[in-house]
């Protein structure tokens, strides 16, 4: 269990912790936190947290605490899932003021672990609080320098049930975006307007497959890559690249820090603002990831309901009557006064009522949709995150994934330092066996469960027959709890040239070795977005010395450049057919929607653009995402003219060779120089002049790229507040190395810096470092923290 001591971290016995908790920053403002106990090491935590991010944290106490509308008004918008402000503040706070009446977090509090917090997580916890609210005490709300909540009412003294109602609401965050507004806003009919008209199983099961596709191109995603001996240069030791895509914005932004208690703990990493404990990152001898995952968090129950008393369900042959339950939230009203807001909630035995999923309506009218999440009664995962912090190698991580089951919607990627790479999707997972869904599923369910409409990278979502008790989730007895899907039964690899996962499903978590699982944890033998084929690819080619870099295997400089390359897969794929396209057409003219455009100056501008990369002095790359944009709007990949189709039995290549001579190819192609005109782009801008973000007046080029390119730098423009930013992408980016002897090396660089607050040194530092390509070389060991030239240190006496 123990890190310090280890083979990589020194020949001598380990220093005893100080007495009071130390905090040591180094360049970039990351802290490195040492203490004697969980309690001190939790104080540190949180006084270092809140003296970065006092204000996004403030922000999502309130959240969980269901008090946004009392402080902020009802009508403004909410982010409690995965993406930003998907749901007004009122909803918010009624699904979370339910669980809170529920005392849903409160009672897993009180149970023994595994499925309660084990003791040293909640001394952790505990130090957490004191040491958040000593930095407000001392600082003083009025004189806090962020302008975001500044003498707020709202920004108080938490207690421990607010940190664990936060660490709640992120565990449950995969099934928030698309259940929320449907719980809230359910009704029985005859409460509300007339229901929209049913719909089609086929067609209700492509609506909310295409809802919860177009979800997660708009969502956070992952890369990471797991390197064995045998793919590193040399042939010693093992090395992990983590490449979270998540949010710039808000609650789900990483924090960086290294924690020790000397003989219990040494880890360094990025983890979740609020979260004492590093979820991504490395001790002396494990480096881990997570990306996410294609398992459904949640499930739907279709229950019909009496037409006389549509609050009335039946399960086996018998009606019983659905739980109301009255929510109610303080509104700040228009005129200042503060109001309250009541809503009648309704539930089964199966979870609460829902009239829509991601956005697509579920009338209740012959039948009602019932929810039930994996992740409601969860908060396993901080023992999870406690003991992948102190793994001694990828074997103990298999065990502590299996024996805590609490990683919520993430497969894990980890090195270790003999030479092991791992792949596991082992997590909370539905008990939806194969056989079950078979005999369970609807006729709505069976078309959105097996995925008949075949869009990758979206969860299977089931909706069993409610009529039948024995179509709820059954319970395993080698299950941590209750509905989950026994660990054993989950996937895993461990080899020793490489494994990866850029949020396909695990089936080619190393292409060698395909992998099989049950139906509920995603697809096999369909295909790969093109992100997964370029980490693949990145991957095989560099092991094998075919990448046109020098040598053969993996060196921490190497990996690092191959990131930052920046290269696009559908480039790659499908650039020459584009240029041959453009430089076919008829006195270089496509007609789009009657208007004839001239694409003759776009077609040498395309064919310069040969390293097919998404740097920031690219030219070309702008041209072509708004192509690819325009051609993939409203389909999938494999929907694509591409001559050669999907073959399962070349998976990483296939398919390929677009058609050029496919009208849908001309015709997005048009539509993007018309649209780049109208906008007053060049066709020839450099990457940079249109993919920026403005920090203290400052404007930053940000290179990467979106998904959809295949660029494993993800990077993803949108509108933030009303202003142009990066609202996803690349964020905490670390390279670890376990050499044969000696500590890790690392590297690392979060992306939009340290520091929310624009009053910081460390708002956007390292958001410079990330736009020139730059990293962090990692100080992790005594010697390398004290030798730093910017050395500061504070003491909590």
């Amino acid at each position: 269990m123990t890190a310090a001591g280890s083979p990589g971290a020194t020949a001598s016995a380990p220093a005893p912790g100080p007495d009071k908790p130390t905090i040591r920053y180094t360049e970039y403002g990351i802290p490195h936190i040492t203490a004697s106990n969980w309690e001190g090491l939790g104080t540190g935590y949180g006084y270092a947290a809140a003296k970065d991010n006092i204000c996004s944290l403030a922000d999502t106490y309130l959240m969980v605490d269901a008090q946004r509308s009392r402080y902020l008004g009802p009508d403004g918008r909410a982010s409690p899932g995965e993406q930003q402000n998907t749901t007004t503040n009122l909803n918010s706070d009624l699904y979370f003021q339910r669980i809170n009446d529920d005392h849903v977090v409160e009672r897993l509090i009180d149970q023994p672990a595994p499925n309660g917090p084990e003791p040293e997580v909640k001394e952790g916890i505990r130090g957490y609080v004191q040491g958040y609210n000593r930095y407000l005490a001392e600082t003083g709300v009025n004189n806090i320098t962020d302008p975001a909540c500044r003498g707020a009412a709202w920004v108080r003294p938490i207690t421990e049930l607010d940190v664990y109602r936060h660490a709640h609401a992120e565990i449950i965050m995969g099934s928030a975006d698309a259940l929320l507004d449907g719980e809230v806003n359910a009704v029985p009919p005859g409460a509300s307007a007339a229901a929209p008209p049913a719909s089609s199983p086929a067609r209700t099961a492509q609506k909310i497959r295409d809802a919860m596709a177009a979800s997660r191109q708009q969502s956070m995603g992952s890369n990471a890559l797991a390197v064995g001996s045998q793919g590193v240069s040399g042939g010693a030791g093992s090395m992990l690249l983590a490449n979270p895509h998540f949010p710039w914005q808000g609650k789900n932004r990483m924090w960086q820090s290294q924690l020790t208690i000397p003989g219990k703990v040494n880890v360094s990493g990025g983890s979740l603002l609020g979260f004492p404990a590093v979820n991504i990152g490395h001790n002396d001898n494990v480096a881990w990831s997570h990306t996410i995952a294609t398992v459904a968090p949640f499930g739907l129950f279709d229950v019909q309901v009496d037409p006389l008393h549509p609050t009335n369900y039946l399960v086996d042959g018998s009606w019983q009557p659905m739980t109301s339950q009255q929510v109610a939230v303080d509104v700040l009203n228009k005129d200042g006064s503060i109001g309250k807001v009541t809503r009648t909630l309704w539930s089964t035995r199966y979870g609460p009522i829902t009239s829509s999923v991601q956005g697509i309506a579920l009338p209740w009218v012959v039948s009602a949709h019932a929810v039930r999440d994996v992740n409601m009664d969860n908060l396993r995962a901080l023992n999870t995150w406690f003991h992948l912090d102190q793994a001694t190698d990828v074997h103990d991580v298999v065990n502590t994934l299996e024996t805590t089951e609490g990683v919520p919607f993430f497969n894990t990627i980890a090195s270790d330092r003999k030479g092991n790479a791992l792949y596991a999707d082992i997590q909370a997972t539905p008990n939806i066996t194969d056989e079950h869904a078979r005999s369970c599923l609807t006729a709505t369910g069976q078309l959105l469960f097996n995925q008949a409409l075949r869009l990758p990278n979206v969860p299977p979502v089931s909706i069993f027959d409610g009529k039948r008790s024995e179509c709820d989730w059954p319970n395993d007895p080698n299950a941590v709890a209750p509905g989950l899907l026994d660990p054993h039964k989950q996937p895993r690899l461990i080899r020793t040239d490489f494994t990866g996962n850029a949020n396909d499903s695990a089936w080619l978590a190393n292409p060698e070795q395909p992998l099989s699982f049950p139906r509920v944890m995603g697809d096999t033998a369909q295909p790969r977005s093109l992100r997964t084929q370029e980490l693949i690819l990145t991957a095989q080619n560099r092991i094998n010395g075919t990448d046109g870099l020098p040598g053969r295997g993996f060196t921490p400089e190497n990996m690092r450049q191959l990131l930052f390359a920046d290269n696009s897969r559908a480039a790659d794929l499908a650039l020459t057919a584009t240029v041959s396209m453009c430089q076919s057409q008829p006195f270089g003219l496509i007609l789009v929607d009657g208007t004839l455009v001239n694409v003759s100056e776009a077609c040498p501008i395309l064919a310069a653009w040969k390293d097919h990369n998404y740097s920031a002095d690219s030219r070309g790359s702008v041209l072509f995402e708004n192509y690819w944009a325009n051609l993939l709007a409203g389909q999938a990949n494999e929907k694509l003219p591409w001559r050669v189709p999907f073959d399962p039995k070349d998976p990483v290549h296939t398919p390929n060779s677009l058609d050029s001579g496919s009208s849908a190819v001309r015709d997005a192609f048009g539509r993007a120089v018309l649209a780049m005109r109208k906008a007053g782009v060049p066709l020839n801008a450099p990457l940079s002049d249109v993919q920026k973000i403005t920090r203290g007046g400052e404007q930053i080029p940000i290179h990467g790229g979106i998904s959809e390119l295949g660029v494993l730098n993800v990077v993803t423009p949108g509108q933030v507040d009303g202003k142009l930013d990066i609202t996803f992408g690349s964020s905490f980016i670390q390279q670890v190395m376990f050499p044969a002897d000696g500590p890790p090396q690392a590297s690392s660089v979060l992306t939009y810096s340290q520091s929310a607050n624009p009053n910081s040194p460390h708002y956007s530092d390292q958001t410079k470092l990330f736009s020139s390509g730059q990293w962090v070389t990692e100080r992790y060991t005594e010697d390398q923290i004290a030798s730093s030239p910017v050395l500061e240190t504070k003491v909590l006496d």
